[in-house]
């Protein structure tokens, strides 16, 4: 696409960028929407974390798989098949007659949306190849993911107050048509010169691996631990983890490649993005959860409310890259961590009454620290790899912050319902004191690997590991080339 006009260029960034649009939308409008489907639909605690996290698990399952299939059999084709279903999903979530249907049709959306993101990046690296023009499409892509994310409550709000909870899901069906035709009208076909293999094995585990492990936590309170459900779904989960690694290790193209985490860069990111998006989608649920369900405000209000840290989530990110590309990763990831610690310190003593003021300074720092964390982030994630290797860790990282949202809403609802239910049940504000005492360890974790990933000890083991991640990718080229050569 180098030969595209500007204006072209332009377009092709806009579209791509509609999709990230309403799936990061998604993320955060439907939190908003959850007391309302409580009520309608007669849900627990339980199903409503599953309303979130089956949404949350297939996205993030599927991300790296999605990506490498649209390298290979085309990436406009790929992209138009998720914008697709994800519009079913849509409006197949719209018209959902139970919480169980619901959960399905979030997980239709799910495959649709992780068929999108992934293949539009791919697309819009293929359109840029200029550095400096590619770097400012990948600024204006995260700032349209900030802006999504931050309006998702506000949105959310007027929609739900206005129209019923069910329309949240409308805005999503004509922007995916639109983006379809558009798609097919401006974007063209391309595919990569070296796309990965399928990992078919790999892909099962990891499915196995998130859904037992979130299985096993959302389900305890309401099952027991004792429960043959619960302890079937960790032992799905552990014989995964254990099987994982040395499948992996086999395979000439692994879906993750174990080796990755000889770097501390990519360990420490991973981690942080795990902690990090579980602190914001952790907050993002009980929050609704509190706002609604225990102040009485309305699904508006609670967005308007949450304004103060939407804001920083949507206007700290240029700020944070800028810091990046000048100091490296290590201001913004410490900042970053010291608010998600302090904004969780705050919400430790949120009580049916707490004062409003109170409340909008927790947000306001808890938003200072999420808007901080996001392009650290990718950065660490890609520093200790070989250039050949930054797409594949690249999208790891993406994985990750799926995969935390997930744990969190997962972790934290845990704690919340079991404080709420059975012996010396209490009130979802005071149930909520120990998930907030956890989102303020995660941020704790964010400052403190945030040192570590950037200290000349890193730094050295990133070089080393950089070497033999190098030298393994390349005598798996020439194997492949060779394997190539000999069936010609």
């Amino acid at each position: 696409m180098t030969d595209a006009t500007p204006r072209r260029r332009s377009l092709i960034l806009a579209i791509c960028c509609s999709s990230l649009f309403v799936v990061s939308l998604d993320n955060t409008i439907v939190n908003v929407a959850l007391p309302s489907v409580a009520r309608d639909l007669g849900s627990s605690l339980s199903a409503l974390q599953w309303v979130v996290d089956a949404y949350l698990l297939v996205l993030a399952s599927l991300l790296m798989l999605a990506g490498s299939t649209g390298d290979r059999i085309g990436r406009r084709r790929i992209f138009q098949i998720g914008l697709g279903i994800f519009g079913l999903g849509s409006l197949l979530c719209s018209l959902a007659p139970t919480t169980g249907s619901l959960i399905a049709f979030r997980m239709v959306q799910a495959v649709g949306g992780s068929m999108m993101n992934p293949v539009a990046m791919s697309i819009i690296t293929n359109t840029f190849p200029d550095r400096r023009e590619r770097a400012r499409a990948i600024g204006m892509w995260g700032s349209v993911a900030g802006i999504s994310m931050a309006l998702g409550p506000l949105l959310g709000g007027v929609l739900v107050d206005a129209v019923g909870w069910r329309s949240i899901f409308w805005v999503n069906v004509p922007v995916t048509v639109a983006a379809i035709v558009l798609t097919a009208r401006y974007v063209p076909e391309s595919r990569s010169d070296r796309p990965r293999r399928v990992d078919p094995l790999g892909q099962v585990l990891i499915v196995a691996l998130l859904g037992g492990v979130t299985f096993g936590i959302i389900e305890t309170p309401a099952r027991g631990i004792g429960s043959p459900a619960v302890l079937g779904a960790f032992a799905v989960a552990l014989v995964a983890a254990v099987v994982l690694v040395p499948v992996e290790l086999r395979r000439r193209e692994p879906l993750l490649d174990p080796r990755f985490f000889r770097s501390v860069s990519f360990s420490s990111a991973t981690v942080i993005a795990v902690a990090a998006f579980a602190a914001l989608a952790g907050f993002l649920f009980l929050n609704a959860l509190y706002l609604q369900g225990v102040r009485g405000y309305s699904a508006l209000h609670a967005g308007l409310l949450t304004l103060p840290m939407a804001a920083g989530v949507a206007l700290l990110p240029p700020l944070s890259g800028r810091l990046v590309g000048t100091r490296g990763p290590r201001i913004p990831l410490v900042v970053g961590g010291i608010g998600l610690a302090a904004g969780g310190v705050l919400l430790t003593t949120l009580a049916d009454a707490t004062p409003i003021a109170l409340l909008m300074v927790a947000y306001v720092v808890f938003g200072i620290g999420s808007g901080m964390v996001n392009a650290p982030i990718t950065y660490a994630t890609v520093s200790g790899m070989p250039p050949s290797q930054a797409g594949v860790a690249a999208a790891v990282a993406s994985t990750s912050r799926q995969v935390g949202s997930a744990l969190g809403i997962a972790v934290l609802g845990a704690i919340v319902t079991a404080g709420t239910t059975g012996a010396g049940a209490t009130g979802l504000a005071q149930a909520s004191h120990t998930a907030w005492w956890v989102v303020t360890g995660c941020g704790i974790g964010v400052a403190v690997l945030g040192v570590v990933c950037t200290s000349g000890w890193g730094r050295r083991v990133d070089d080393r590991a950089a070497e033999v991640i190098a030298a393994h990718a390349e005598r798996r080229h020439e194997a492949a080339t060779t394997t190539r050569a000999a069936t010609t």
